[in-house]
């Protein structure tokens, strides 16, 4: 649905270009949650509203939709291995936010062109 097309590409692209972001530890204000809990509750809270803004998508494609953010989260494990159980910082927290909005364009572009 996203993970094969050129805009999650570009995304994941945009992610380790600003990987410097997570490797620094300059000015660490820590959020409380990890790297890897910030985009996994932003995402859910994005494909939450992905589903609730399209009620007519079908338990099966609901589906799919879970399945892709499934192995979202396991690209992004694989690329932020090192950093993932570190505290997000504020700028990090900044960047998560963004990318897991971008993300749901991605959901959002798809699930337009199938209705």
């Amino acid at each position: 649905m996203v993970t094969d097309k050129e805009g999650y590409i570009h995304l994941i692209q945009y992610l380790t270009e600003h990987l410097g972001l997570f490797e620094s530890s300059e000015n660490m204000v820590d959020s409380g949650d990890t790297v890897m809990e910030l985009f996994e509750e932003q995402l859910a809270a994005q494909i939450i509203m992905v589903c609730g803004q399209n009620p007519t998508l079908s338990f099966a494609e609901r589906n799919i939709v879970i399945r892709e953010v499934d192995a979202i989260v396991y690209d992004l494990e694989e690329i932020l291995a090192g950093v993932a159980n570190h505290k997000a910082t504020t700028e990090q927290t900044i960047f998560i936010t963004e990318f897991s909005g971008l993300i749901k364009n991605l959901f959002d572009q798809e699930i337009a062109k199938m209705q």
